[in-house]
């Protein structure tokens, strides 16, 4: 069994943690999101090295339907968690205090705590799954579906 703690930001209510594994980018942790959103510009994105796979995809969120662009990071690296081939979906022109959102869902077989007295999350492994995850979106028939496992 493997265990990652992280702090999270104090000035917040929300569970937002600083990732200096990924260029000191806040994100925020969203047990309700089912995708990774990028809400930062979308040229930054690429600057780390996503890469566009489609133009526009329909998802829901922010309070009903909207679309993005679906890009690929070559690695994600969540302090010790890692994502080869990350599918995240570019969704500019929201105003938020962290640039990029992170569902629960990346959390999937693993146990995860956020104790907002303390301000920290805490990951843990267990031990019949890895550190190095996948987590896949595709578009079928003009729904998004997420897949996520063990890679």
């Amino acid at each position: 069994m493997q265990i990652l703690s992280f702090e999270l930001l104090k000035n917040t209510n929300r569970p937002i943690l600083t990732l200096p594994t990924f260029h000191n980018t806040r994100a925020l942790i969203d047990t309700g999101a089912v995708f990774p959103v990028w809400c930062g510009e979308e040229e930054l994105l690429k600057e780390y090295g996503a890469e566009k796979i489609l133009d526009s995809v329909p998802f829901g969120g922010f309070g009903g339907m909207t679309t993005g662009a679906l890009y690929r990071l070559s690695i994600f690296n969540l302090g010790g968690l890692i994502f080869p081939h990350m599918n995240i979906i570019v969704h500019e022109g929201f105003s938020l205090t962290s640039p990029l959102i992170l569902p629960a869902t990346i959390f999937r077989n693993l146990i995860f705590e956020i104790d907002n007295k303390r301000h920290t999350l805490k990951i843990t492994i267990p031990d019949d799954e890895s550190n190095i995850r996948n987590f896949i979106i595709r578009e079928e028939n003009g729904h998004l579906r997420v897949f996520v496992s063990n890679a």
